[in-house]
């Protein structure tokens, strides 16, 4: 099936590395984030060669309440450049609270706006019933299921080092009102040069919904910091018209030291 999904909606799937069901998808604790993250990553579209800076999108953390439960609060939120505004306009707000001990996401809020297409999502999770309750009705989902966003920060925990290449990491993700069940490619560890430095990086693909701008299928490659961090280095996918490349150009408030960065 065909889909529009918005480009921030993108930037959270492909830096998401969950596990299978039967690898202990709900026993996960969080090691790799804290209170008052911030990462920034800047979007650049390249047509015939040239580079050109688009927009951003920002990721925040912080500890909050929900019925008198801690949960983290994590907001994604993205925008073009406002000279780019003209050509195609982008305003993407996704939010997700999750658990801080077990992981699993209690609410879904998905608020976009890209080139004229719009799309409002409100999602309670009940874990106790299976049950994904929207604005448009109650869907059951498999057990320990992730919104886009928690899943980002679910996944980070994964202990990379016990994959081999070309393993592919099976999950099951809630999003439109469907259950979709993905996968990623993991292919090794290298070392890359960004805009902001040289990491040494874990390196998959995944495998995407088809959509307006990306193509089905293997076609993107991402990159993620190779430390306890965890952070999205650089994504990489051509689309439509030319390609895209995602770089991470700021951090703040790390809960370890970047011991993957070589050089600036």
């Amino acid at each position: 099936m065909k889909v529009n999904r918005p480009l921030v909606f993108l930037l959270l799937f492909v830096i998401s590395f969950p596990l299978r069901a039967g690898d202990g998808f709900c026993e996960i604790r969080n090691s790799a984030f804290s209170n008052g993250e911030v990462i920034t990553l800047k979007v650049f579209y390249t047509v015939v060669g040239a580079y050109f800076g688009a927009g951003e999108a920002s990721f925040t953390t912080t500890v909050e309440k929900m019925a008198g439960k801690p949960v983290y609060h994590i907001i994604g939120d993205g925008k073009t450049y406002s000279f780019y505004d003209n050509f195609f306009k982008v305003r993407d707000k996704y939010e997700t609270y999750i658990d801080t001990g077990t992981l699993q996401p209690y609410r879904f809020i998905r608020n976009v706006y890209e080139g004229g297409y719009k799309k409002y999502e409100n999602v309670t999770f009940n874990k106790a019933a299976n049950s994904a309750v929207t604005n448009q009705g109650v869907y059951k989902v498999p057990e320990c299921v992730q919104d886009v966003l928690s899943a980002v920060y679910y996944s980070r925990n994964i202990e990379f080092n016990k994959l081999k290449v070309n393993d592919k990491i099976n999950f099951s993700m809630f999003l439109d009102n469907e259950v979709y069940e993905m996968y990623i490619r993991y292919l090794g560890k290298e070392t890359i040069k960004t805009k902001y430095g040289k990491f040494r990086a874990i390196k998959f693909k995944p495998l995407l919904i088809k959509g307006t701008i990306f193509e089905g299928g293997e076609k993107m490659t991402v990159w993620v910091s190779d430390d306890r961090n965890h952070i999205p280095i650089r994504i990489e996918s051509p689309i439509s018209v030319g390609s895209v490349k995602i770089d991470m150009i700021s951090y703040r408030n790390l809960r370890y030291p970047l011991t993957s960065l070589v050089s600036l």
